[in-house]
């Protein structure tokens, strides 16, 4: 019952598709201009980066809160860890969109935050070396998406199911690039300037 509780709490705040209002707000459907998702990056690109920042904080929000209910709660670890997958599973799902929504990078970076600083610190880095080196936010995504569960592991030290749920989180953000990675293979990625 527990799982069951912070799944439907978790997954329904995750999915307010926070992207898709702001551009409603002004107008716009985000999901019909520049890269099509609901993302902070894409409204940056069509809306400026103010409001892409703004998509950021708020959509971080949706994997922070509810890990810090749980952490609050006391819940154990893996309960916190649990919430985290089931608000990027919102953003990534958002039943308000058709159970479509975005790649869940602002959403999981919310949840690993509370989850540990520390490593989410090292996964910052990676993005940010990566980032700096290419200017493709989707690869320096996916990197730092990758870079999680490893230095989770070796950081935290933390339980076989912690680490798997870390695990399936950074799997999920990885697998909604799937377009992304077949424009960087073919070359075609856009660069974020």
């Amino acid at each position: 019952m527990e799982y069951a509780g912070v799944f439907l709490f978790s997954f329904l705040l995750g999915s307010i598709p926070f992207g898709y209002v702001v551009g409603r707000l002004h107008g716009v459907d985000v999901r019909k201009h520049g890269s099509g998702n609901i993302g902070a990056t894409n409204v940056s690109r069509v809306l400026g980066k103010k409001w892409g920042a703004f998509v950021l904080i708020l959509d971080s929000l949706k994997g922070a809160i509810p890990v810090l209910t749980c952490k609050l709660l006391g819940l154990p670890e893996e309960l916190q860890i649990f919430s985290g997958l089931s608000a990027v599973l919102g953003h990534c799902f958002s039943p308000f969109l058709k159970f479509r929504g975005g790649k869940g990078v602002a959403t999981g970076l919310g949840a690993f935050l509370i989850i540990s600083p520390q490593v989410t610190l090292v996964s910052l880095v990676v993005f940010l070396i990566v980032f700096s080196l290419t200017r493709y936010v989707s690869l320096s995504s996916i990197t730092a998406a990758l870079s999680y569960p490893v230095a989770f592991k070796l950081i935290e030290r933390p339980s076989d199911l912690s680490s798997l749920l870390v695990l399936v989180t950074a799997g999920v953000i990885v697998v909604k690039h799937h377009t992304n990675i077949v424009r960087l293979l073919k070359g075609e990625e856009k660069k974020y300037k």
